[in-house]
């Protein structure tokens, strides 16, 4: 049976089986075996279909320690659980990343947690907002990582020109999926212990 439900599904299926370009009205008709005008009984144009599956993601997103643990572990959840969430859809990030969250009832429920949860830390409402595109700035690009080649830094017979960073980039280790989690995890740390560092002096703000 069609549903909005049921649309949303084929989307994210088109999309990350083929790629965006595919995600027409009529071929998410074709994908649901209807015809377009069918479609068009429960969605209203591709947008009203890009948030369906902003919403759909956005729901899957583990945002249940900004009622149980203090902000900077809650915040650390929420990006795992962010980023875990973008490694099964990488190809929807483009998407994601730059789409209006207006009409988006998951996606507006999560930012009002985590917007809440930073405020009652001391952080002003306008740079909860900057710390949320930081976050999900490092969780986009830390989910593109995950899926890099372990050799993605070696600079093959061009050694010379940066020595150091030969040196370092194969000090990391040959496991992509654990290097690409340590810089995540590093980063996170860095970011959120920066933060409780500014909010500790009283001065959140630049």
């Amino acid at each position: 049976m069609l549903s909005r439900s049921t649309i949303t599904a084929a989307a994210i299926r088109i999309v990350s089986t083929r790629d965006y370009r595919s995600l027409t009205m009529a071929g998410l008709a074709r994908e649901l075996g209807v015809s377009t005008s069918a479609l068009y009984n429960h969605v209203s144009s591709k947008r009203d279909v890009l948030v369906l599956i902003q919403d759909r993601l956005n729901e899957q997103i583990d945002c249940t320690g900004f009622d149980t643990l203090d902000w900077p572990e809650a915040l650390r959840v929420w990006a795992r659980s962010y980023r875990d969430c973008y490694i099964r859809h990488t190809a929807l990030i483009p998407i994601m990343a730059v789409l209006p969250v207006a009409d988006a009832p998951q996606s507006l429920q999560m930012y009002e947690r985590v917007t809440g949860a930073l405020e009652d830390a001391g952080v002003p409402g306008a740079e909860a907002v900057d710390l949320i595109v930081g976050v999900e700035a490092l969780v986009f690009g830390a989910a593109y990582d995950a899926s890099a080649p372990a050799d993605i830094f070696d600079p093959g017979h061009r050694a010379d020109l940066a020595p150091r960073f030969a040196a370092a980039a194969a000090a990391r280790g040959s496991d992509a999926r654990e290097v690409a989690d340590h810089a995540f995890e590093l980063t996170l740390d860095a970011l959120i212990d920066g933060l409780r560092r500014r909010i500790e002096r009283g001065d959140p703000s630049r």
